[in-house]
């Protein structure tokens, strides 16, 4: 009896948009070979993770199982893909395999971080194979928003598994290679499809996609059509979308500038890869400060409304020299990712006051997107006709109705969120394990776990305050003087009108002053006692109990 089995646990990715890391294992139970899809990140949030750069999956899991991890593979170089590649790499050190676009992204990312120069391997699309351990694995180039992008086809004893990446039905992308029904006909006649793993994201968008082709013409008339200065964002990794801007541009005889450093990288990445043809010559900001408006184009970073990012600083005034006047015309090439829509109106209104005429892709017309809609992911379905589906990237209830969709149609589906580990060995997916899965957040310079405290301190200080209390006490076990507050994010006087250090600096003396001796020389049951006099006194006068920190000084005689 074989007692391998072929394991699938994503610890990124799967109930959320963002953040990807799958994980695929076969041999004998907890001693299976693995090895690992994708190290993205998700980005933060002022309400829930307040001062984080960015966050990744925790990967405490396979770093305990690092000695059976074979190697890493990136599909595309979306940071949801590859942002965390340098930050968690060096706690795996694995072999990585990507398309030479995405490890060239890689490379960048991993020099910048003081990591070996080789610890990316470019890879060749399909027919090269990738043994890693019991796996061989295949790029399978597919159209999305961001060049060479790959399905991966993972082949193993208990059959082949097809990871779709991010993918859409486009057979006209402009830049990179379209998409090819006959590539995956191919694939699944030569062995039947056990599982695919699929791109969930448009399941509910019930038209079938667009090709990126058909902005072209859309975007050229808009740009034409005005007589000021034209600035247009999109994401910078759509390199595609950048260059139909930039032809649009020069078509309507306007000199085209680059700013931002995503974008501008994305474009000589792009070109030195040879992915990226025949782009239009740029001029410096410097240089475009001499352009007539009516012959200027700017394209910048900022799409989401990112505040450092060139769409932001300059609907705040000036960026590099240049800015927006009334009569100039600002277009959004993008869709606004869900949660940044405050971040994107900021921008809008400060264009607005500016007297810009702001332009979004309402109706379509300029922006179309990356990801399969359903009848699209339905088209896959039937060309690979797998034994069973598994939805990833995208929300549960993404997740939920893709499941739905592939259930319909005669084929075993579950939905797997981060931590389920599916056993895809028979002939229908079953959780055989949990994992406890976390997040890990880039604080500044320094990794921090999303349970170390940091972020939640930070949390109940936005929410409350906080308090610094100090208090000397002497060698006889006696308060000298009288202890004194300062206050961080709260009123200054409370209900009653008086000051409200004031009036916890008296509640305190009060307290330590009949405090025995027995209290005094203790400092944790001192530190607990201050702390409850501090919050009653604050949420008497304030209504809120804020963060409370103690420093007890005690002074020895020398």
């Amino acid at each position: 009896m074989d007692t391998n089995r072929l394991i699938y646990l994503p610890l990124g990715g799967a109930g959320e948009i963002g953040m990807n890391a799958y994980v695929y294992g076969y041999g004998p139970k907890d001693r299976e070979r693995l090895i690992l899809v994708d190290m993205g990140v998700t980005f933060p949030d002022m309400d829930s993770t307040p001062g984080v750069d960015l966050i990744m999956a925790d990967m405490a899991w396979l770093v305990e199982r690092a000695s059976r991890l074979e190697a890493i593979f990136i599909t595309h170089a979306h940071e949801d893909h590859i942002g965390a590649l340098a930050l968690l790499w060096p706690q795996l050190k694995k072999l990585v395999y990507a398309r030479r676009f995405t490890a060239e992204i890689g490379r960048l990312k991993c020099a910048e971080a003081g990591l070996p120069a080789d610890t990316i391997t470019v890879v060749e699309a399909r027919p090269q194979t990738i043994t890693a351990g019991p796996f061989a694995v295949q790029f399978v180039p597919v159209s999305h928003s961001i060049p060479e992008s790959a399905a991966l086809v993972i082949d193993c004893p208990a059959g082949r598994v097809v990871h779709s990446g991010d993918f859409k039905i486009d057979q006209t992308p402009i830049v990179g290679e379209g998409w090819d029904d006959a590539r995956f006909t191919e694939i699944a006649a030569e062995k039947p499809i056990k599982a695919l793993m699929c791109d969930s994201t448009n399941v509910f968008s019930p038209l079938p996609g667009r090709s990126e082709s058909t902005l072209k013409d859309n975007i050229a008339e808009l740009v034409a059509s005005s007589s000021g200065m034209v600035v247009a964002t999109t994401f910078a990794s759509n390199v595609a979308r950048v260059k139909t801007l930039a032809d649009a541009g020069r078509k309507a005889d306007r000199s085209v500038c680059l700013l931002g450093r995503a974008m501008k990288r994305m474009v000589q990445v792009a070109q030195d890869t040879g992915v990226l043809k025949d782009f239009p010559p740029t001029i410096t900001p410097e240089e475009a400060l001499e352009v007539p408006r009516r012959n200027l184009m700017l394209l910048v970073t900022g799409s989401q409304g990112e505040r450092r990012a060139a769409s932001a600083q300059l609907a705040r005034g000036k960026y590099l020299g240049i800015e927006m006047k009334e009569g100039d015309m600002f277009l959004f090439s993008s869709k606004t990712i869900p949660g940044n829509e405050r971040d994107v109106l900021k921008i809008v209104n400060g264009f607005s006051e500016m007297g810009v005429d702001v332009v979004d892709d309402t109706g379509g017309k300029y922006h179309v997107s990356g990801h399969a809609n359903r009848p699209d992911l339905e088209h896959v379905h039937r060309l690979l006709l797998p034994d069973m589906l598994i939805p990833m990237h995208g929300e549960h209830r993404h997740l939920r109705e893709h499941a739905r969709l592939a259930t319909e149609a005669g084929i075993e589906a579950i939905v797997a969120t981060n931590g389920m580990m599916i056993d895809i060995t028979g002939e229908v997916p079953k959780v055989v394990e949990r994992i406890d899965t976390g997040r890990t957040y880039l604080d500044g310079t320094v990794l921090i776990g999303a349970r170390d405290g940091v972020v939640r301190d930070r949390i109940r200080m936005a929410l409350g305050g906080h308090v610094l209390v100090t208090v000397i006490i002497d060698d006889g076990e006696q308060p000298m003087g009288e202890p004194w507050v300062e206050l961080m994010g709260l009123p200054v006087t409370g209900r009653r009108g008086q000051p409200l250090a004031e009036m916890m600096e008296a509640e305190l003396d009060e307290f330590v002053s009949a405090a025995g001796r027995k209290l005094l020389s203790d400092d944790t049951k001192l530190d607990e006692a201050l702390r409850r006099v501090v919050r009653q006194v604050a949420m008497e006068e304030i209504g809120k109990k804020p963060e409370v920190t103690v420093v007890i000084s005690r002074l020895v005689e020398g």
